[in-house]
């Protein structure tokens, strides 16, 4: 899986170099890349390092996730509409009983299209599909199976609202959300459903297109934010098929080059605390093409 995701990394580079996406722009506002949701932007970015921790009621689990993305198709605005992705994790699990074990898990990979973007009202709608390959170590990954599924995404910013007092400090909220089915094709099925819903305040957004309330580096780039994330499963093994419904708040920096994000955790119905006793979640988000600009080429478009 290293290597597989190490040669896209690698075809990213292989290709003229060209002017840089703005990652997550739709209109005025600016998307973060979220911890647990979907990112609904086709963007050209790698998410270099995705460390988790958790305490559970069975014991702790560490893991470090990376993945990647490439735009493929523009449209006539430069505005990025298809991006293909992959990505996998690292885990280690240390039980209360039994041995500590760890390896890698699935295989994830995507393609994302956006099929309507309207700019001046800050909304972006999409669609994925994602393949979930067992590629890993079948005593840490997910499950066993080949699972393919369908996936909506959305995003929308508050910015067309009223520049009127007081109102007008509710145009930096942005939403982003997606919600998903992924069944298994074959063997014991685990179908999964999840959904996910991201409330974001862009301190940029404020002090940009708002009102310049002072804010100095690195306050001015950051978002305060809070996910929404649920997940069950369908179909699955008996006492596994309970909602879990958990918050993920946190705090991101958004820079030209590199998103900086850390959360936490909590439960939010009782199927979900033995999994969330404690968690630190973190993200390094590299956008690629504002470095190396080899990696914006695309096939369509543009």
């Amino acid at each position: 899986m290293r290597h597989f995701i190490g040669a896209i990394a690698l075809l990213t580079i292989l290709a003229p170099a060209r002017t840089a996406f703005a990652h997550g722009v739709v209109g005025d506002y600016i998307f973060l890349e979220p911890l647990i949701a979907e990112d609904p932007t086709p963007a050209n970015e790698l998410d270099i390092v995705e460390p988790q921790w958790t305490k559970t009621s069975d014991g702790r689990t560490f893991s470090l996730g990376t993945s990647i993305e490439k735009v493929l198709a523009t449209d006539a605005n430069e505005m990025p509409r298809l991006s293909v992705g992959a990505g996998s994790s690292w885990i280690y699990q240390s039980p209360k009983d039994g041995p500590n074990v760890s390896g890698y898990d699935d295989l994830d990979l995507f393609v994302k299209y956006a099929f309507l973007v309207v700019p001046e009202h800050e909304f972006l709608m999409g669609a994925m599909i994602d393949l979930q390959v067992p590629t890993g170590d079948p005593r840490v990954q997910t499950q066993n199976h080949t699972s393919l599924g369908p996936e909506m995404v959305w995003e929308k910013g508050l910015g067309d609202l009223p520049n009127w007092p007081f109102v007008k400090y509710f145009r930096p909220f942005g939403f982003q959300g997606d919600f998903g089915y992924l069944p298994a094709l074959g063997g014991h099925a685990s179908h999964l459903m999840f959904a996910d819903q991201v409330v974001e305040y862009s301190l940029p957004y404020l002090s940009n297109c708002v009102k310049d309330v002072g804010l100095r580096w690195p306050l001015r780039n950051l978002f305060l934010f809070n996910e929404f994330n649920y997940s069950q499963l369908i179909t699955g093994p008996s006492g596994q098929t309970f909602p879990n419904f958990v918050a993920t708040p946190g705090i991101a920096y958004v820079g030209y080059r590199f998103e900086l994000s850390f959360g936490t955790q909590f439960a939010l119905n009782n199927a979900s605390v033995p999994g969330t006793h404690a968690a630190v979640i973190g993200l390094l988000d590299i956008f690629y093409d504002s470095i190396i600009p080899q990696g914006n080429w695309t096939l369509f478009g543009g």
